[in-house]
């Protein structure tokens, strides 16, 4: 058989009808649009479904309402009647404010029915922000298509365009948005667009909402070589994919109970990567003989599943972790009873997804959100271009923009040229969002006010075009911009000066003056510095250490940085030396030099001295006291104080009795082993230390060194963030990476960034993923042994090839809530992607961990029975390309 993607609609909607009304369900998070519905302030509830639809006018800025021919309107359900179509413009786009990471199901609806009276079928293309998502078409006036798909939001916002493609004008009927758990339908890249999603059933009911609680739709399917089972006993569908009752009850066996039963599908796309949902539940009391087992092949005997058991009235969900692909694109499954089993294999419901590309990157989302508010602010929602992501796709490009398109970094603006756009009021300090603009031409229009100081900060300008604003005071030009004028870096386009009557030099006379003016000030400030200096030098507080060179000698002192003098947490080194009783007690040592062992005022600290021949010099020294003087977290190692004393430098953090993850990890501290539980609890901690710097932080920091040795854990096993040498301020100006000497820790270090030099938040990320790895795996990040050198890698590898168990610490011993563990890889894996824009940020890593410690705390302190209800079943004989997880 073939399942479509597209559906054909009167039967299905009509089916509806037939559907017996239950109490609504809770439709938080839901977005449901009948499109061109009007007046705009309407609302209803569809009466077959029990969904409340509302009007789409508050989420898109174009097109046309219509309704479809009175004489179809039976045939359809109520939000069909309305639809949208668009016959201005090549691009036009619904907008929608959402939750950044989050999942959501997005499904179209389409009915046609000859709404304008041309019986001319419409062809165009659907698009998910600037990446297209698939062609709709009709099949005849009172024929539609559904179209749907899964797609994590990367950002808070989400725009859905329909794109003319020919000569017809495109139209939408509905358009619905239903939030996901996250952790179902995870894909490792893209997002799933939906093949076809059936149940077996002898009815011709369809069902969606209020039965499925997400509102996917699942369309009945029954092949004169199944037969069915049913029940009227409840199913317990409580997994994470929450299947419906109707579903769940009934079920497809093969006509001939000694044969497979087979199921066959085309992909439309030959070469389209697939992920296949199976959802499974035994329906019949088994007698004490009875037993169904079966294994599960696909393509001529590749393994699947082996050994397989439905559990009893309980769905278990298999599916494949990884993308699977098939040459021709076509699959056939075989499920096939074992020897064990007196009964033949069944299945309740099957889900198929094409993976959905997402290539093409979207406009960097601070240049979108100026560019949306210049928008606003000047009332240029008419333009018909300005629909959609500025820069992406090119061919689709805002007039009047220009853009740079970097290698696998999103798109920059940067030109902006607004000549004769009517604009009106004073220049929006929006502008100044662009940071990689190079022209801008705001030239020929009724702007008024100054000229804005901003504009002087755009180092990237090289021309502004304000010529025909007759109301724009250019009497006074910034000095910043003035500055740009006179290196020559700038051209900046006035009306003639002279018609303003005010010119914009200053007479040379009193530039000298001023500029001698100026010189006598320094001076006379150089001298109050001078002596107030000399004071404080020949009478030091008794409580401040005097500072003991001034300049840099060959010897390798060199001058104490006054912006890390704190008098609070300054010392000596003899105070250094009291503390340690003389360096009684070494902690550890590293590359650095050695930690030592102190005792302050009777509070425990630990004194990090730095050695002459360490790779960590002045510089490093300076940035981790500069840093931590500043910001203070719980989950960061905190500063006590430092010695900065000729050549003998000093770090002095709070004592952390518990050593770092790695070696607790490694059994070093002690025999015992460290549980999922507490792995979770320590790396949802080390996140959110990390997070605090990357969002925390004015201005924000990146670590540099994640690792493990990095974490560090106190007596209560809490765990701090340590080491921030290497951490460089991140600026919060619009730019989104610096440029930055290579630095870091071999297999932790981000290739990205050893590539381009290029640093950003990400790169901790990437670091950060690592670390996930180990505690999963106990493995060394880089073995030379292995077939897989590096950690991720052979994670990889081992997944590839359907070995689970093998990637787990054995010390665990199984004792592990399972969906919890799969998360964490999962995870990991994101994190660890090549592109720095595939990799989630660490506040979803911080949720993402969240979800999985609560997991196994639910394992551990909570409901047995909800644990077993979500557990995952690992295939032990599974040898296949890819290895599916039951859940």
């Amino acid at each position: 058989m073939k399942f479509l993607h597209c559906w054909f609609l009167p039967f299905l909607i009509i089916a509806f009808d037939i559907l017996e009304l239950v109490q609504a369900q809770d439709q938080t998070g839901f977005i449901s649009l009948d499109c061109g519905l009007v007046p705009k302030e309407t609302n209803y509830v569809e009466k077959s479904t029990n969904i409340s639809y509302r009007s789409d006018f508050n989420y898109i800025e174009t097109g046309v309402p219509n309704k479809i021919n009175e004489a179809y309107m039976t045939m359809f359900q109520q939000q069909t009647w309305s639809l949208r179509s668009f016959p201005e413009g090549q691009r036009n786009c619904y907008n929608f404010n959402l939750t950044a990471n989050r999942k959501y199901l997005i499904r179209g609806t389409f009915i046609y029915g000859n709404y304008d009276g041309l019986n001319q079928l419409p062809i165009f293309d659907l698009y998910i922000g600037p990446n297209k998502w698939t062609t709709v078409t009709t099949q005849g006036v009172t024929n539609g298509s559904i179209h749907e798909m899964i797609h994590v939001i990367t950002h808070n916002r989400l725009q859905v365009c329909l794109v003319k493609t020919g000569d017809t004008t495109p139209f939408i009927s509905s358009l619905e948005l239903r939030p996901l758990n996250n952790q179902t339908y995870v894909t490792q890249s893209g997002s799933l667009v939906m093949v076809s999603r059936v149940f077996f059933s002898p009815t011709p009911t369809f069902v969606r909402y209020d039965e499925d609680i997400h509102d996917r739709t699942w369309v009945p399917y029954i092949d004169k070589n199944y037969s069915l089972l049913t029940t009227g006993v409840s199913v317990d569908t409580s997994n994470l994919y929450n299947v419906p009752q109707v579903v769940a009850r009934t079920a497809a066996i093969p006509e001939n109970e000694s044969q497979p039963l087979t199921i066959d599908w085309t992909l439309e796309e030959a070469t389209a990567q697939s992920y296949i949902y199976m959802h499974f539940a035994e329906i019949k009391n088994l007698k004490a003989n009875e037993t169904r087992e079966f294994n599960i092949t696909y393509n001529g005997g590749q393994n699947w599943f082996n050994h397989f058991r439905p559990p009893n009235f309980s769905i278990t969900t298999i599916f494949n972790p990884g993308a699977v692909t098939s040459p021709d694109g076509k699959f056939n499954f075989t499920f096939t009873k074992t020897g064990n089993s007196t009964l033949p294999p069944l299945i309740n419901a099957l889900e198929i997804y094409r993976v959905l590309d997402l290539a093409v990157l979207e406009t960097d989302q601070d240049e979108v959100l100026a560019m949306m508010n210049i928008k606003a602010t000047y009332e240029l929602r008419k333009r018909p271009s300005w629909q959609g992501d500025p820069c992406v796709p090119e061919s689709y490009r805002w007039e009047g923009l220009d853009c740079s398109y970097p290698n696998s970094e999103p798109p920059r603006i940067t030109s902006l040229n607004l000549t004769g756009s009517n604009l009106t009021g004073t220049i929006t300090s929006d502008i100044s969002k662009l940071t990689q603009l190079e022209e801008l031409d705001l030239s020929n229009n009724g702007l008024s006010g100054e000229i804005p100081a901003f504009l002087g900060d755009m180092k990237m300008l090289t021309l502004i075009n304000l010529r025909g604003n007759p109301e724009v005071n250019d009497s006074v030009i910034p000095e910043s911009l003035q500055q740009m004028i006179d290196r020559k870096t700038l051209t900046l386009l006035l009306d003639n000066p002279t018609t303003k009557g005010k010119r914009k030099h200053v007479p040379v006379a009193a530039i000298a003056a001023s500029v001698t003016g100026g010189f006598a000030l320094i001076a006379i400030g150089a001298i109050i510095f001078f002596v107030l200096t000399r004071k404080k030098q020949k009478a030091p507080e008794a409580s401040e250490p005097v500072s003991v060179t001034t300049g840099t000698v060959s010897t390798g002192t060199r001058s104490s940085n006054p912006s890390i003098i704190t008098k609070e947490r300054r010392f000596t080194y003899s105070d250094v030396l009291k503390m340690t009783n003389n360096f009684a007690r070494v902690l550890g040592k590293g590359g650095f030099g050695t930690v030592y062992y102190g005792n302050l005022d009777d509070t425990e600290v630990a004194v990090k001295m730095l050695s002459h021949s360490s790779a960590q010099g002045y510089k490093e020294f300076k940035a981790e006291v500069e840093l931590l003087l500043r910001v203070h977290h719980r989950h960061l190692v905190g500063l006590v104080g430092y010695c900065d004393d000729g050549d003998k430098l000093a770090l002095i953090y709070e004592y952390m009795s518990n050593g770092d993850l790695r070696e607790n990890m490694l059994g070093k501290r002690s025999d015992n082993v460290l549980s999922w539980e507490n792995r979770m609890q320590i790396v949802v901690e080390a996140a959110q230390g990390l997070e605090y710097l990357h969002n925390g932080c004015r201005p924000p920091m990146v670590h540099r060194d994640v690792k493990t040795t990095n974490i560090l854990l106190n007596e209560r096993f809490q765990a701090k963030l340590a080491d921030f040498g290497l951490s460089r301020s991140f600026p919060i100006d619009g730019e989104s990476h610096v440029m930055t000497v290579v630095a870091g820790t071999p297999g932790y270090l981000d290739p990205e960034y050893y590539r381009t030099n290029w640093l950003s938040e990400k790169s901790d990320v990437y670091s950060f993923g690592v670390v996930l790895l180990e505690i999963v795996t106990n493995q060394p990040v880089i073995d030379k042994n292995r077939v897989k050198p590096h950690i991720s890698d052979w994670v990889g590898f081992k997944l590839t090839n359907g070995d689970i168990r093998s990637i787990i610490d054995p010390k665990l011993m199984d004792d592990y809530d399972s969906n919890g563990v799969w998360k964490v890889i999962e995870l990991a894996l994101a994190c660890v992607n090549p592109s720095s824009n595939r990799r989630p940020t660490m506040p979803h890593v911080v949720m993402e961990l969240n979800e999985c410690l609560a997991f196994e705390v639910e394992r551990k302190h909570g409901s047995q029975e909800m644990y077993t209800k979500n557990s995952t079943e690992f295939s032990p004989s599974a040898a296949s390309d890819f290895s599916p997880i039951a859940r």
